[in-house]
């Protein structure tokens, strides 16, 4: 669940509990979000039934669990489409994938997480945890290192301030000084490397996804499995990475809202 947003009043409290239902992946019944919210059960349970009463919840009739609503859905998929690299990216990863025969990764930063938007699996696909819409760590994947990396000294305090350093495998960097001079290397690079550090045995190199102003839009990356490759392998399609990368930023550039195109016409 996100930190609690004080100064956000009622909105931030709803959207904590849209949050937290949302992380347990399934539908969830009203003593169990008690056990996990910081909030007086009088208070989930009013800001609860407001969420279902507008539809960005909705409780199954028959066993009482509350699920995000189909209000929620339509949000969300509006969202993918005006808001997510994923539809912009599209015919780009499809080529990557294809030219690179591994598992393909576009992800957004949200708030110093992972937001995976969108994945290609690899030729013979591998388990791995990341799927598109789920949230994974930034300070131990390749595409979450790729947007550190790149961020204004500003955004990276704060991004890093949201970093848990769990050590998930023996390679996982897990102090801030390690990960800062790791960073370093990738802005040098240009490029980010997973070493087995969220997951063992799954390496990638991933490339930032950078506007013309140096701007960090989001993060692509090749990822096998051991079993299957090296990163000496993976590292071989780094210019093609970082073209594909470039591709996308250039076509996220030039890409308008339709109510902004509209309003550009008319103002001619």
């Amino acid at each position: 669940m996100t930190e609690s947003k004080g100064g956000d009043g009622t909105v931030g409290k709803a959207l904590e509990v849209l949050d937290l239902i949302a992380s347990f992946n399934r539908p969830v019944r009203f003593a169990e979000l008690q056990g996990k919210s910081p909030f007086p059960k009088a208070t989930l349970y009013r800001l609860i039934q407001a969420l279902t009463h507008q539809g960005m919840l909705a409780q199954d009739p028959d066993t009482g669990a509350y699920a995000p609503g189909i209000r929620l859905v339509r949000l969300a998929h509006a969202a993918w489409q005006q808001s997510s690299l994923a539809p912009i990216a599209r015919t780009h990863i499809d080529e990557l994938s294809r030219m690179a025969g591994q598992t393909i990764h576009l992800a957004q930063l949200d708030g110093g997480q992972v937001l995976y938007v969108d994945k290609r699996n690899a030729r013979e696909p591998v388990e791995m945890f990341s799927q598109a819409g789920k949230v994974g760590p930034g300070y131990c994947t390749g595409v979450g290192k790729a947007m550190l990396a790149f961020l204004t000294e500003a955004e990276l305090d704060a991004a890093l301030a949201r970093q848990s350093f769990h050590r998930f495998t023996p390679s996982t960097l897990t102090t801030r000084e390690t990960l800062l001079k790791e960073l370093e290397a990738i802005r040098t690079r240009g490029y980010a490397f997973d070493r087995e550090e969220h997951e063992a045995g799954i390496v990638c190199i991933a490339a930032p996804i950078l506007s013309a102003g140096g701007r960090v839009l989001g993060a692509l990356s090749i990822t096998g499995t051991l079993l299957r490759t090296t990163l000496t392998e993976l590292e071989s399609f780094a210019p093609l990475l970082l073209q594909t990368a470039r591709a996308i930023a250039q076509d996220a550039e030039s890409w308008r809202f339709p109510g902004q195109q509209t309003a550009e016409r008319s103002a001619e």
